[in-house]
């Protein structure tokens, strides 16, 4: 058993124990469902749906369970949100969750759980997109049946999701190139030809459908992703590339 099914297993069985018939599935979505999933690079996407709102006893259950599987996962961690069964079917955007968790929070719930608990819940944009991932591609891990719990998202929604996570990608691209280079193909490739990818197989459909002149740069990006390498980035090529894209996109 490789790391990720060891973790997944472990979370399924937790998850069940704590949350016991509130519990209406576990699902998995992202790269571990689509086909690039790499231990040193790639976080394991989770969406918990639950019946009733959760308490804050049960959510400190929950988190620390979390916290301390998070310590045997990949290098990037469990991402999960939990989310109650009515925001799903039908669909309500932008979605409020219960709880939230990846590693970029990992310090602040271990400094002050009780405010981590009280804060972490609201609404989230990026929820679409996990829902699109389950619908199409997503795998069930525990529960019911993907399409008994969730609908297909609008295409208006989905494209305001996938739109929230790339439009300041001018201002940010010389601080994560990689994601933002083979997401921007994902997006235009769901803007053009209404296609569902993962950042490889966006990457790909970018050296098909973008100018030549970006290749090179497409293609440093997927070396990145699907390696432990880490590339040198030309700034002025991988601005004028997000300015290209960014216009495509708009138009």
């Amino acid at each position: 058993m490789n790391i990720l099914e060891n973790v997944l297993e472990n979370f399924v069985k937790q998850s069940q124990n704590i949350l016991g018939d509130n519990l209406v599935g576990i699902y998995l979505h992202g790269s571990a469902v689509m086909g690039c999933f790499n231990e040193k690079k790639s976080d394991i996407d989770l969406l918990i749906v639950v019946d009733t709102a959760l308490s804050n006893e049960i959510k400190r259950r929950y988190m620390d369970m979390v916290v301390e599987l998070n310590t045997y996962a990949p290098e990037k961690g469990i991402e999960l949100s939990i989310v109650r069964k009515n925001v799903c079917k039908p669909f309500i955007y932008p979605t409020p969750f219960e709880l939230h968790f990846s590693i970029t929070h990992l310090q602040w719930y271990k400094a002050d759980p009780s405010d981590y608990i009280d804060k972490m819940n609201g609404t989230d944009k990026d929820l679409a997109a996990h829902f699109t991932i389950i619908y199409h591609r997503g795998k069930r891990l525990c529960g019911k049946e993907i399409k008994d719990v969730f609908e297909q998202v609008s295409r208006e929604f989905y494209f305001d999701s996938i739109w929230n996570d790339i439009e300041n990608a001018e201002e940010e691209i010389m601080a994560n190139p990689t994601y933002i280079i083979l997401n921007l193909c994902r997006v235009l490739a769901y803007k053009k030809d209404g296609l569902i990818l993962s950042k490889q197989e966006g990457g790909n459909w970018g050296t098909d459908n973008v100018p030549k002149k970006y290749h090179c740069l497409i293609l440093h990006a997927l070396d990145e992703y699907l390696s432990d390498r880490s590339m040198e980035w030309d700034a002025n090529c991988a601005r004028d590339y997000v300015a290209y894209m960014i216009e495509q996109i708009k138009n």
